[in-house]
């Protein structure tokens, strides 16, 4: 297959399982850190070299779980008011958090058939919709996939 053949199947790839070319979103966050594709690389846990063809599209997918749980990571932290107003010590914050972290992603952090409506009923008998807004406001920061899942049921409960 020609190379420009192959680069274009990896980025329908991408489209298909990360929603768009990874080269766009790692692109955002250089400029949303202010940093290298280098520096990004070191941060994500990832070689520059790997980190180029996955942007290029000589490659199709990140390999790694936690290379690409950090990429997510930071996209969260541009969303945070400290690092969008793009003061700079509050972006090396950022970056020094996700470099340090340690994400894992396992069978238990995946939902089992990718229907997590099936959590709405039960959050609703536990919680009524205040309760759950309130929980979702108090672990918007450090737990937002969780907060994000009690929004959902609010809303899926108003329909």
């Amino acid at each position: 297959m020609e190379d420009h053949k192959i680069v274009q199947r990896n980025l329908a790839l991408q489209r298909e399982w990360y929603g768009e070319p990874l080269g766009d979103r790692v692109r955002r966050l250089v400029v949303a850190f202010n940093v290298s594709q280098a520096q990004l690389a070191d941060v994500l846990g990832i070689s520059a070299p790997m980190l180029s063809q996955v942007m290029s599209g000589r490659r199709a997918k990140i390999g790694n779980p936690s290379v690409l749980a950090r990429m997510i990571m930071l996209e969260r932290k541009v969303l945070t008011p400290d690092v969008a107003t793009g003061a700079p010590e509050a972006l090396q914050r950022a970056l020094d958090d996700v470099r340090e972290s340690k994400p894992t992603v396992s069978r238990d952090s995946l939902p089992v058939n990718g229907d997590e409506s099936v959590a709405y009923p039960v959050l609703r008998r536990i919680a009524d919709r205040t309760e759950l807004q309130q929980a979702a406001d108090m672990l918007s920061d450090d737990f937002p996939a969780i907060a994000e899942l009690f929004r959902r049921a609010i809303r899926a409960a108003n329909r």
